[in-house]
């Protein structure tokens, strides 16, 4: 067993640990904490424990752990070889503040490819985080809602024990807070519309798609949707009816989700926190020293770059070096366009030209 892979069982204890001294301590030693949505907190649990265990298999692959501890040494200027690739503007806080707004949060580069699928992610995204964020803390008994002892038309909002907020059950902001989860899923809707369409108008998309990767994901989220809203509709407009039956459906499919998200598709929105890193790096390459080709003398990059890609190639088990006039020579010490000229010579020389 890998040392990386001995490690990971133990973060994901230690994140599975983590949610539950939340819910413990959150809820006030489980005073607010309901037992009927114990199903959901354990299933957040589980899942905690199998995104701790992969990410830490993920992040310890050579490219990925580069990235990481790139991006961890140039936000804080932890390795004097970088400390001489400056950042010219901005900051690496406001650098790194920056990529977390416009491609973490706006994935702006989404946008660049294509207004339509920008809006798409931006629905699903936007309304699952939406989701999560209302669902969790009420889920843990971090948030709950208290009526007055003298008035049972008004709400008392508390949070971690402390009350923040009171408000009448028939004000606008009592419309508002209890029909916000309502409002992520609408979203959320529009987005799985906007992705059913693309998935089956799209011949690019129709040929590259996989059950589990493409469809699977939209179908949970779809049934995490519809049968929370359905729990709306029961005790509106159907005097409950249905509404027991609609519980344990809707639990199911949110434990079916949040077990999926490690192993599915939808890890990417962890592995997205890479990109983070990335932005710190290309803007530290852009200032850094240059290398420049064997060949032709051109500037074919940043040297940090071709330096720790050389070290990536070696921990992958790829020999690129090989000998020529000037002694030992890595193919990364070749521009691009040099690469391109040494394969037609060589390839002449093969054939006898």
């Amino acid at each position: 067993m890998n040392s990386f892979e001995g490690k990971a069982p133990i973060v994901g204890l230690l994140a599975a640990a983590a949610v539950i001294a939340g819910v413990y301590f959150g809820s006030h030693g489980l005073r607010h904490f309901d037992p009927a949505v114990g199903g959901y907190a354990l299933g957040a649990v589980l899942a905690a424990f199998a995104v701790g265990y992969r990410f830490t298999v993920w992040v310890q692959r050579p490219p990925s752990r580069m990235y990481f501890k790139r991006g961890l040494q140039l936000l804080l200027r932890r390795n004097s070889k970088l400390q001489l690739s400056h950042f010219k503007s901005p900051a690496p806080a406001v650098e790194l503040s920056k990529s977390l707004v416009t491609n973490f949060a706006a994935q702006r580069f989404i946008q660049r490819r294509s207004v339509y699928r920008w809006i798409m992610h931006l629905c699903l995204s936007g309304g699952c985080t939406l989701a999560f964020a209302i669902t969790f803390p009420l889920v843990f008994g971090w948030v709950h809602f208290e009526t007055f002892a003298d008035n049972a038309e008004m709400y008392r909002a508390v949070v971690f024990g402390f009350a923040v907020d009171q408000f009448s059950i028939h004000s606008t902001k009592a419309a508002v807070i209890f029909n916000l989860l309502n409002g992520a899923a609408v979203i959320v809707l529009v987005g799985l519309v906007m992705a059913a369409v693309r998935r089956v108008t799209d011949a690019g998309e129709r040929a590259t798609q996989k059950f589990s990767e493409d469809i699977l994901p939209l179908i949970l989220i779809f049934a995490v949707t519809v049968t929370g809203l359905m729990l709306t509709i029961s005790y509106k407009f159907l005097a409950g009816h249905g509404y027991s039956l609609m519980a344990v459906v809707h639990m199911i499919s949110v434990i079916a989700l949040l077990f999926y998200i490690p192993f599915g598709k939808l890890f990417h929105m962890f592995q997205r926190t890479c990109s983070l890193c990335v932005s710190l790096y290309k803007t530290a390459g852009e200032t850094s020293e240059r290398a420049h080709c064997l060949r032709c003398g051109v500037d074919s990059g940043s040297q940090m770059q071709i330096d720790d890609l050389k070290t990536v190639l070696d921990q992958l088990g790829f020999n690129y070096r090989f000998a020529d006039a000037y002694g030992e020579v890595h193919y990364q010490d070749i521009c691009p366009a040099c690469r391109r000229r040494l394969l037609a010579l060589n390839q002449g020389r093969t054939l006898g030209r």
